[in-house]
């Protein structure tokens, strides 16, 4: 299994992680773009779950395992759903790279239109507002109780954050688009006030969530590597990026609403606003500047795959690619209004 030294990742899992015993089976989990997450079954029958970084050549401190298991470890100490951390290693001797082991957790990655419709029509809103709602009680989260209150800078995060994504850019660009520029630009000059510090996901939707379909209720947060301290409108405003309202076309691919029973984005502004108490007038700048800085990811992963350090994987890059231009004209349009 490439990314896994089988006989010592065998043996640090056998030495490490309570109540697991090889020999052990690895299975990647599809959907991973950026570090790799493998389902690991022991000789038992036991699920865990791995996560290491991609292979290759990456952007320094991009993907840190420990920082990633910690900030899990500490949210799974609030009312937040997570999974079980278990054990993490950055002895590099073991598999080439620091990884960390997780309970495996049920559920369905709601990542794309068809997986949407596995959700019955009448739990379709339920679960938006159960999405909703558990990204404000993570914004509710007393950082310095979890102990995180270290983790980052607390002030000052979008325009840290427009800077850092403007150097990304600068770093893993495979062409010109003369649009990321010119968003990095009217989002510097237009910096909003923060109102507040919360633990910020950094990638919440759906997709990176685990959702009970019986229930309707999110049953995991997951992919933690974009966490940090900030200004908890921006992962609001990431949301509605993934977001199609009822009777619109259904543009992104890994977008599961929409569908008939669903929700407008706006209703779930509304509750989370009255979840919260926060101001959420100025939405629209959050939208904005969330799409430019997932253009900037989505221009890296697609580097990185174009250079061949996400392994030998068989995917169509073309969609990648326009995605990235896609994003950067849609965060223009929302600060120009054209």
């Amino acid at each position: 299994m490439q990314g896994i030294d089988e006989v010592k990742v065998e043996a640090w899992l056998n030495a490490n992680i309570e109540g697991a015993q090889g020999p052990y089976t690895y299975d990647l989990i599809a959907g991973g773009r950026s570090n790799i997450t493998f389902r690991v079954t022991d000789s038992n029958g036991m699920q865990l779950v791995l996560r290491r970084p991609p292979m290759g050549h990456v952007l320094a401190t991009a993907h840190d395992m420990a920082r990633e298991h910690r900030i899990i470890s500490a949210v799974g100490k609030t009312n937040v759903p997570v999974p079980r951390t278990m054990g993490v290693c950055t002895d590099e001797t073991v598999n080439g790279a620091p990884f960390y082991v997780m309970a495996f957790v049920d559920g369905v990655v709601l990542d794309s239109p068809d997986k949407g419709l596995l959700l019955p029509e009448a739990l379709r809103t339920t679960a938006a507002e159960n999405l909703i709602d558990v990204l404000a009680d993570l914004h509710a989260v007393d950082i310095d109780a979890v102990g995180l209150g270290d983790l980052a800078k607390r002030e000052g995060y979008v325009e840290r954050q427009v800077k850092r994504w403007s150097t990304q850019w600068a770093n893993s660009k495979t062409r010109e688009l003369p649009a990321v520029e010119e968003v990095a630009r009217l989002l510097a000059e237009n910096i909003p006030v923060q109102h507040g510090v919360a633990i910020a996901h950094g990638d919440y939707r759906f997709g990176n969530c685990l959702t009970n379909i019986s229930t309707g209720k999110i049953a995991a947060v997951l992919d933690w590597e974009l966490c940090t301290l900030g200004d908890p409108m921006a992962d609001l405003g990431y949301v509605g990026i993934y977001w199609t309202d009822p009777g619109q076309p259904m543009l992104r691919h890994n977008d599961p609403s929409g569908h008939p029973g669903s929700c407008t984005f706006d209703h779930l502004v509304q509750r989370y606003a009255a979840r919260t108490g926060r101001d959420v007038s100025n939405i629209g700048y959050y939208k904005a500047f969330s799409s430019f800085r997932l253009a900037v990811i989505s221009e890296g992963v697609y580097a990185r795959y174009l250079h061949g350090a996400m392994g030998d994987q068989d995917i169509d890059l073309a969609p990648m690619k326009l995605g990235t231009e896609t994003l950067a004209e849609a965060a223009l349009a929302a600060l120009t209004g054209k």
